[in-house]
């Protein structure tokens, strides 16, 4: 009887590694189908999941406290599982090469309570050669066993769009790849089990990294053409957003926006293959270029509320600004690689006084992280520059009413107002004579 039938008739188990924003929703999309245990090292997210809590907020405190997903931080409980499915973040240094700190502290985990016949999927995103360069030989030390006789290791690039209610594990076909023929059709076959959009059986684990590594580099590209783009237009005092929706007319215009690129996927990913290619004597030039251009916009948008102040006859020294929103995406609590923070910072250094409301971040995270304290919207008051920053649901209610009284009194002239994800609209705000300005 094959793994996969063994899982099926609940004879075998599948483990999650990583209960995050990926391997979570992974871990109770199987656990409807099959037998899961749910891994994570952190022993208080792993309670609140106990608790019927999702501080993820991807599947919801409902769903989460009817799973049948054996939550747990005792690593010695992945033995009891054949099919382990490895789901951490892969981040980047402060150099921005790859740390892959993550990916090898989860694989000697597993190692550690590897059991012959069993299977190791990673869908952690990495460069092309991690998972057998990398993983394959820690597992090996770490287990005693030997990889292609006692185990067998695939890889499934996650796919899962972090507040995407739309695109989710279910509707999009999933990349699945193994080190043989046998191991790729398990794979296959366990995914199958979930993924109603069904899957591609990449030709070999290389090229399942590969695939996944260059599905955000393409789009951080694109992001930062429309980011150069959106420069240059204000320079000429163009709305970027008008130009894109009337060029958007055309069948083949791909609609990208200008925008913040953070998160741990597309701001992170293409570091890992400009990395790798760098190691093989080849210096990326398009993608490190796109890079460059999306690392610098928090600044620009910081100069540019400057520039709209001083316009507006504010002095910059003590000036008060708001920001709304911090997360990196909207809809979503997650703070990592927020650029947010560069807009915050910047504004410091110009000596001006910065403060953030953000009711859907997870504020624990962004004090730990960022050492950012949060003030609640109702408090927001007598400021001199509005940053709508983040397409927060509970922002884009907010009315003419709302804004103005987080403005300090007087003639809205004096007041400017920065739409980032022009979710405003314009000819409104300038009509009552705001200093109004988006990318």
């Amino acid at each position: 009887m094959s793994l996969y039938e063994k899982i099926v008739n609940k004879e075998e188990k599948i483990s999650l590694v990583g209960l995050g924003y990926v391997g979570m929703p992974i871990a109770v999309a199987f656990a409807k189908k099959v037998e899961v245990i749910g891994f994570d090292l952190n022993a208080k997210k792993i309670e609140l999941y106990k608790s019927g809590i999702d501080p993820t907020n991807e599947v919801g405190d409902e769903v989460i406290a009817k799973t049948t997903v054996e939550f747990t931080a005792d690593e010695a409980r992945l033995k009891e599982a054949k099919f382990h499915i490895v789901a951490v973040p892969t981040p980047v240094n402060d150099d921005h090469t790859p740390d892959l700190t993550p990916v090898e502290g989860a694989s000697r985990i597993v190692g550690r309570n590897l059991t012959k016949g069993s299977i190791v999927v990673y869908e952690s995103t990495v460069y092309p050669g991690v998972t057998e360069d990398i993983c394959v030989p820690i597992l090996e030390k770490e287990s005693g066993l030997k990889c292609g006789v006692d185990f067998k290791v695939g890889y499934s690039p996650e796919r899962i769009n972090p507040g995407d209610k739309v695109h989710r594990l279910e509707t999009i076909v999933k990349i699945v790849s193994g080190m043989d023929d046998e191991t790729l059709d398990e794979v296959a076959k366990v995914y199958e089990l979930v993924v109603e959009a069904g899957v591609h059986r990449a030709a070999n684990i290389k090229v399942a990294e590969a695939a996944k590594v260059i599905e955000n580099s393409q789009r951080d590209i694109n992001i930062a053409f429309m980011n150069e783009l959106s420069i240059i237009f204000n320079k000429m005092g163009i709305d970027t957003k008008s130009v894109l929706e009337a060029a958007g007319t055309k069948w083949n215009f791909l609609k990208f926006y200008p925008g913040l690129v953070g998160g741990h996927c597309i701001g992170v990913d293409p570091y890992y293959l400009t990395y790798k290619a760098e190691q093989l004597g080849y210096h990326s030039q398009i993608i490190l270029s796109g890079r460059r251009i999306n690392d610098d916009m928090g600044k620009y948008v910081a100069e540019s509320v400057v520039k709209n102040l001083i316009k507006a006859d504010v002095s910059i020294k003590n000036a008060k600004v708001a920001i709304l929103g911090f997360t990196f995406k909207e809809n979503c609590p997650d703070t990592r690689n927020t650029r947010i923070i560069d807009i915050y910072n910047e504004l410091r250094e110009y000596g001006i006084t910065a403060t953030v409301a953000d009711p859907a971040a997870d504020a624990d995270e962004a004090k730990h992280l960022y050492g950012m304290e949060f003030v609640s919207i109702d408090s927001i008051k007598g400021c001199d520059a509005v940053i709508l920053a983040v397409a927060h649901d509970c922002f884009k209610a907010l009315t003419v009413a709302d804004f103005e009284k987080m403005f300090k009194s007087g003639d809205n002239s004096g007041k400017v107002l920065a739409d980032i994800k022009g979710l405003l609209d314009r000819k409104e705000y300038e009509a009552l004579g705001y200093n109004y300005w988006r990318l």
